[in-house]
């Protein structure tokens, strides 16, 4: 859903990225400290229930995987390391988001049932990308389905900043609704590639 506004987010990233490089930092340097940065924010505030400030401030640091792939696109510096380094930094901050939710369910929230929800909200998230990955390197397509990783992150940050500041119910419908949204995303991405397989086995036989 996200995705057509890439172009959009990077043009404003622009300015940003381009002090960035004057300073002499690397992309790689930027992509390193966001992740960073978004481990240590859901490992320190989520399970205290410190909800909407671990939100912010794991925004902030989201924002910088948007910056560093625009510093290395000005740079001339982009490489199949970076974009290596990148995916896989992305599904370390996105396991320790859902992770840090789980683990508020369990202490603060108070409800096992919920932090089963946001495991497997957390499951199905790590293995949409990996479908896609995996799919690719057979030589097939298994891009789109109804959520990508902008849509989850934007929906449990959301959900976590409701929360936080009082909104009844807003984590619990977040944690559903990306554990639906991230199961239907790779069923989609499945039957996508069964499909391609299928008509690539009538043309080539084994």
């Amino acid at each position: 859903m996200l995705e057509r506004f890439r172009g959009a987010w990077a043009a404003m990233l622009t300015p940003v990225a381009k002090l960035l490089l004057r300073l002499g930092i690397s992309p790689d340097l930027v992509t390193l400290g966001g992740t960073a940065g978004v481990v240590l924010a859901a490992a320190i505030c989520l399970p205290q229930g410190w909800l909407w400030q671990g939100a912010l401030i794991i925004t902030l640091f989201v924002i910088s995987d948007s910056i560093d792939g625009q510093m290395a696109k000005l740079s001339g510096r982009q490489s199949r390391w970076g974009a290596f380094l990148d995916s896989s930094l992305d599904r370390l901050g996105d396991g320790a988001v859902f992770a840090g939710v789980a683990l508020w369910f369990a202490g603060p929230g108070d409800s096992v049932l919920w932090a089963g929800v946001a495991l497997w909200a957390l499951v199905w998230g790590q293995v949409t990308p990996y479908v896609k990955a995996r799919a690719e390197s057979l030589g097939y397509t298994a891009n789109g389905g109804l959520a990508a990783r902008a849509d989850r992150i934007l929906i449990i940050l959301l959900g976590l900043l409701l929360g936080g500041l009082g909104v009844p119910y807003a984590i619990e419908v977040a944690v559903t609704l990306l554990a639906v949204a991230s199961t239907v995303t790779v069923l989609q991405r499945m039957l996508k590639v069964r499909r391609q397989a299928t008509g690539k086995d009538h043309v080539e036989p084994a």
